[in-house]
């Protein structure tokens, strides 16, 4: 999932939240547990309220017959917007991508629900087909195309790839965030590299009329941390245990629910498992290393 406006959003958000929250609501040795009838629903990626509903109406709509509740849209600028109105508990739930989600964690508590796999999630660092440059150690010294500030797989991932080849990312390395245009400016060498997702590598490809063969990866990483159903940590524990219950027995009928919207092709194939926060780790360290560890 997008990042957008990572560095200021990030500074809007540490002055508007606080980092504790108040949990004793969420205790599950209450004996009476109110649960809500209407859970409003986000997706930290998607702007606006008529997007929201091309791309979301029928997941809603199953997603409201397997929780037994109404499920009610709530349109979000950014993921800024979203922590803001979990934390205030005017949000229930969100669907969020790994970095948004360890700021979101570290600043309102959010609570991971349910983790829903993307195939093919993953990031590589390719270089023009007659390049001199034969590994991720040799861009030392050289300028990198990558997609967005905080994106999962074409800022963080690729970063965390220059990390293992022994580069320092806050001084060995030029990187320009150039978004869809990157790989033209690859091929038209006005980049030495560029860092991106594996499918958004493979979009690019058809998209701008190019071939693989022009192209040689020098980087491949591993598979990058799932996507996250996030609840609000006002809800009672409970209550997140019989939603994410339900959701494991009925992810099938769920996901091709999600399929429906045609921004949600990146599920096909998708999986939903349990969702813990130490998978998002990595996330974490390359955040340090990029020199953002002050977002946590």
């Amino acid at each position: 999932m997008k990042r957008r406006h990572f560095v200021g959003f990030s500074l809007l958000f540490v002055a508007s939240c606080s980092t504790t929250v108040n949990q004793s609501n969420r205790s599950s040795s209450n004996l009476t547990v109110s649960e809500p009838e209407t859970l409003e629903f986000a997706v930290t990626d998607i702007q606006g309220a008529e997007e929201l509903q091309q791309n979301y109406q029928a997941f809603r709509t199953v997603l409201g017959e397997v929780l037994e509740k109404e499920i009610e849209l709530f349109p979000v600028d950014n993921y800024i917007a979203a922590a803001v109105a979990l934390q205030s508990g005017q949000l229930k739930l969100a669907l969020t991508g790994p970095s948004e989600y360890v700021i979101m964690r570290a600043r309102t508590n959010a609570v991971p629900i349910m983790a829903i796999t993307r195939p093919d999630y993953h990031s590589i660092i390719a270089v023009r087909a007659n390049s001199e440059i034969k590994s991720a150690s040799q861009l030392k010294g050289k300028t990198i195309a990558m997609w967005e500030v905080g994106a999962t797989s074409g800022h963080l991932g690729p970063s965390k790839l220059l990390l293992e080849a022994g580069l320092n990312p806050q001084s060995d390395f030029k990187i320009l965030m150039l978004g869809k245009k990157g790989l033209q400016a690859l091929k038209k060498g006005e980049v030495d590299a560029l860092g991106i997702g594996a499918t958004r590598y493979q979009d690019l490809l058809k998209s701008d009329g190019l071939s693989e063969s022009e192209f040689r990866l020098i980087a491949t990483g591993q598979p990058l941390p799932n996507d996250l159903l996030v609840a609000s940590s006002n809800l009672p524990t409970a209550v997140v245990e019989k939603m994410r219950d339900r959701l494991i027995k009925n992810q099938d009928k769920l996901i091709e629910a999600l399929l429906v919207g045609q921004a949600n092709a990146k599920y096909k194939g998708a999986k939903m498992m349990a969702a813990n926060d130490t998978d998002y780790n990595m996330i974490r360290e390359v955040y340090k290393a990029i020199g953002q560890g002050n977002v946590f």
